[in-house]
């Protein structure tokens, strides 16, 4: 059967276009300094093409306020001045003056629109940076509209959102950093369900899990609006990139005024959020949790020092309102250890009836690490059925080149379907792929979450040969590479022997 492509690897036109302008254009800027550039670009160019959107309409109208910046800031669209106007950089796409162009817009459009200040990038006039090629990506941009039919928002989102992945791909182990890969995103939003209310990720990265659950909205009919997004940042570059990545598709977020640390300086202190959604740094141990040994946020067992994946869970679980559900990513060690009194938190959680799902994720799914991952589904809905889902993922998915693999549509919905039915009470357990199980059993496991000791082993099919029959064949294959071994090791000695190495 033909593999379905999803949105992850898809190259669609101009996406690929962009990219492809755009690495020429990179010359020898480091990757994590370059993606700024791009992302900026795109993010000037949807800016400027709201503005130019809304300008014709009030033109159209011949009421002469054009000009005018609340009729602008009214209808959330950023003002943007004459002389930052796209029609300005277009016109210098080809002088050597590009650079200290958009440089200059960027500048004036952060003066005209409090919620840009010190987000936009400010780096195009740099030596470095081959003015000729910046030129080629500013008329990439310029025909933008040409390129695609439809709603222009849509295609810069899409191509912010891949080239983010190509960023990530380009910086191997810092892209975890900023970048959870989209299938992986998809999978706990389809599990989650946030259709309405407020969404929070305490680790927002570049916004990939807003966008996701903005999607979900959209997919099932729903409105956007419907959505509170709430969320904070501790990189001060990809707070900038997460900011830039929803306004650029719509969405409205409360990511605080600056990038801040989670744990140290919780900027949504005394909110409580519908669902919760975050990949936080893989077993982190220089979180700071010496200095937090007393936080009311551990319900459950202070976590510690040393790895911070407990500390997570439990600001998150603390943040998650009655009724919520929430998703995250974690380290697999999270579902086994018992050092530092993980396996006492972990017990904890259990026993309150939280943990609503385990997801065994296949490896290779990140470009930062090629260690297998796991989702933890934690629900605080009134009357749930005591029980966990627990669901092994490791054989699923699609290699997609040598060092990564993908989910694909069919394997999140296979996921998404099973979550569905055991909260229908309609799950019937699939050796091998999922099992519902009871505290009870949980706690004869020691509260070891490992998804494989619940779901067991896929049966095998028969396949009709007799079993003497198959030993039979299968010892005579077993000598024949016997007999293969001792020739080769015999043809290695002569060899050795010939040059003086005799053994």
């Amino acid at each position: 059967m033909a593999r379905k492509k999803t949105d992850n690897t898809a190259e669609i036109g101009f996406e690929q276009q962009i990219w492809s302008a755009a690495d020429k254009l990179r010359g020898n800027i480091d990757a994590s300094e370059y993606k700024n550039v791009v992302l900026g670009l795109i993010f000037l160019k949807y800016i400027s093409d709201k503005f130019e959107e809304r300008y014709q309409e009030l033109v159209d109208e011949g009421e002469g306020f054009e000009e005018d910046r609340d009729e602008y800031t009214y209808k959330n669209i950023f003002f943007v001045p004459p002389e930052a106007r796209w029609s300005v950089i277009a016109a210098a796409a080809h002088t050597p003056e590009i650079g200290k162009v958009i440089d200059n817009a960027m500048r004036l459009i952060e003066a005209e629109n409090s919620k840009l200040k010190n987000i936009l990038p400010k780096n195009f006039a740099r030596q470095e940076l081959d003015k000729r090629r910046l030129g080629e990506v500013v008329d990439l941009f310029t025909n933008v509209q040409m390129a695609e039919k439809g709603d222009t928002r849509d295609i810069l989102g899409r191509t912010y959102e891949y080239c983010l992945s190509k960023f990530a791909e380009a910086e191997g182990k810092n892209a975890g950093e900023f970048y959870t890969p989209a299938c992986v995103v998809r999978t706990l939003v389809e599990i989650i369900q946030p259709y309405h209310g407020r969404v929070y990720d305490p680790c927002c990265g570049s916004g990939g899990m807003f966008v996701q659950s903005a999607q979900f909205v959209k997919n099932h009919q729903g409105r956007i609006d419907d959505l509170s997004i709430y969320g904070q940042e501790s990189n001060p570059t990809t707070w900038k990139m997460a900011t830039m990545n929803l306004a650029i598709r719509g969405i409205d977020a409360d990511l605080g005024t600056s990038n801040a640390d989670t744990f140290f300086n919780d900027i949504h202190k005394n909110e409580r959020f519908d669902f919760v959604l975050a990949n936080p740094p893989f077993n982190a141990s220089d979180w700071g949790g010496e200095q937090l040994r007393e936080d009311p946020r551990w319900d459950f067992g202070t976590p510690p020092t040393g790895n911070a994946n407990f500390a997570w869970m439990q600001h998150m679980i603390h943040h998650l309102a009655e009724g919520g559900r929430m998703g995250m990513v974690l380290a697999n060690g999270s579902l086994s250890s018992q050092q530092n009194n993980e396996g006492g938190i972990r017990k904890a959680i259990v026993e309150a009836g939280l943990v609503e799902g385990i997801v065994a994720m296949p490896d290779k799914l990140f470009y930062s690490t090629g260690i297998p991952v796991s989702l933890w589904i934690i629900s605080k809905e009134p009357g749930r059925q005591k029980k966990t889902l627990f669901v092994d993922a490791r054989e699923m998915g699609t290699m997609v080149s040598r060092r990564l693999r993908e989910f694909t549509d069919e394997d999140i919905a296979k996921v998404a379907e099973a979550f569905d039915a055991f909260r229908k009470g309609e799950l019937e357990d699939e050796k091998g792929f999922c099992a519902a199980v009871g505290i009870d059993e949980i706690a004869k496991q020691d509260y070891i979450l490992t998804p494989g000791r619940y779901v067991g082993i896929k049966e095998e099919e028969d396949d009709g040969e007799p079993f003497e029959e198959k030993m039979a064949r299968l010892t005579g294959e077993l000598a024949k590479c016997f007999e293969e071994s001792n020739r080769l090791q015999e043809q290695i000695k002569k060899n050795l022997e010939a040059i003086g190495y005799g053994l």
